[in-house]
């Protein structure tokens, strides 16, 4: 690169940093003219989660958000996030940057299916994860999350028949860790799924003294392989708490920004995927979709906004509030 060109990279730079500066700038005046709080999920872009107010995973994202004097609640997540803020908060203005951010886990349970999928077995209980649309919630009987989901289906009888939905390898997890027969659909999150457990194996190998930890919705293959399965801010805690020196993370690369923060001097590895692309790392291209831009217009417009019709909505608090009174 001669000078001239360096000359020009370094200004394109600097002018990108002051854009990004100025808009940060002004969605912090967009939040205080219009009492409200940001929410980001740990899989979003850094700069999403530098200038949240909460950061988190969806439940404890969603309390905070219950909790707050905010009259708009802007959830930096995917879709169904946004409804579970509104199920739990609504009475607030829920907004979320992009409509199109849905969830391939929450999408592979139509809820026409999953009612005729019920059908076939009555006389069972539904626990669903919250990983799915407000529409499924209402037909479950109790929400779990990844964290305590085991301590959720050992609340229930052992002689109780459950259906555990919709994510087909958390409820495998589930129901080794009970030793219950659950009834499982077929469902899966497009992230998790992509870990190679193969390509980790060659990594193991590469970082002998490093620990593998696995989000419990990866595929059995890779959990085998993990020395510790938990949610994502398990995950998180077990990087700043654990005295390995190197980690591997199985799930989506996201939640690697705030594993540094917390263990600045630790090596921090994302977990090979099946596909051979530039990344190598198992990315959420639904979570990738929201924008420090799209965030600023968002708040402009107060748009686009979630609704939940209040009979679903009444219908899927009893199912969560079911969980909260476990927790």
């Amino acid at each position: 690169m001669d000078v001239l060109e360096q000359v020009k990279t370094q200004g394109f730079v600097t002018a990108e940093i002051q854009k990004e500066k100025s808009l940060i700038k002004e969605i912090e005046r967009l939040k205080k003219d219009k009492n409200a709080v940001i929410l980001a999920h740990y899989y979003q872009q850094e700069e999403i989660q530098d200038i949240a107010d909460y950061i988190g995973d969806s439940l404890g994202l969603s309390q905070e958000a219950a909790a707050t004097n905010a009259d708009v609640i802007l959830f930096a997540g995917v879709h169904f996030m946004g409804e579970t803020a509104k199920i739990l908060s609504p009475d607030k203005k829920v907004i979320i940057p992009d409509l199109n951010a849905g969830c391939s886990l929450a999408d592979s349970a139509p809820t026409d299916k999953f009612e005729a999928f019920l059908k076939q077995y009555p006389n069972h209980t539904v626990v669903s994860y919250i990983n799915c649309s407000a529409e499924i919630k209402a037909l479950s009987d109790i929400i779990c999350t990844s964290s305590n989901a085991v301590k959720v289906v050992n609340s229930l009888p052992k002689n109780e028949k459950i259906i555990f939905a919709p994510d087909i390898n958390l409820g495998r997890y589930v129901a080794k860790k009970t030793d219950r027969n659950l009834v499982l659909w077929d469902g899966a999150c497009e992230v998790h799924i992509e870990i190679s457990a193969d390509k980790l194996k060659l990594l193991l190998g590469k970082y002998p003294n490093s620990k593998l930890i696995a989000h419990p919705e990866c595929q059995q293959d890779v959990l085998d392989e993990a020395d510790f399965i938990g949610s994502t801010t398990a995950l998180l805690k077990y990087v700043a708490e654990n005295d390995a020196p190197e980690f591997i993370v199985a799930t989506e690369v996201g939640i690697i920004h705030k594993m540094k923060q917390a263990a600045p001097n630790k090596t921090i590895i994302p977990a090979p995927i099946h596909a051979n692309n530039t990344c190598a790392c198992s990315e959420c291209p639904y979570m990738k979709l929201n924008t420090l831009e799209k965030i600023h217009a968002s708040l402009t417009h107060l748009q686009p906004e979630i609704f939940v019709p209040e009979e679903t909505r009444l219908k899927a608090l009893k199912s969560v509030n079911r969980m909260l009174e476990l927790s």
